[in-house]
């Protein structure tokens, strides 16, 4: 048999009952699975292109080591050198 605990939450919302989402705001959306991201939400605008780049071992060893991300970090470096920004 259930009974009413105090510490439950009170009202439930339906899911369904959410508003739809714009193209746009997909488009923008952070997609995951659990814990694990499949893709990051990103700003529309630019685009990145997959490219085949040859650096120092030193150079990849160090942004490596600054952990998740790191490809980021580098484009970022790379976008100020490049373009000043």
């Amino acid at each position: 048999m259930s009974e009413n605990r105090p510490d439950s939450p009170g009202t439930w919302v339906d899911p369904d009952d959410a508003p739809e989402w714009a193209e746009e705001e997909w488009a923008r959306a952070e997609i995951r699975h659990g814990d694990q991201i499949i893709r990051p939400g990103r700003p529309r605008g630019r685009t990145k292109e997959r490219i085949s780049l040859r650096v120092d071992k030193e150079v990849l060893a160090a942004y490596r080591a600054t952990g998740p991300g790191w490809q980021t970090r580098m484009n970022a470096d790379l976008r100020k050198a490049a373009l000043g920004v």
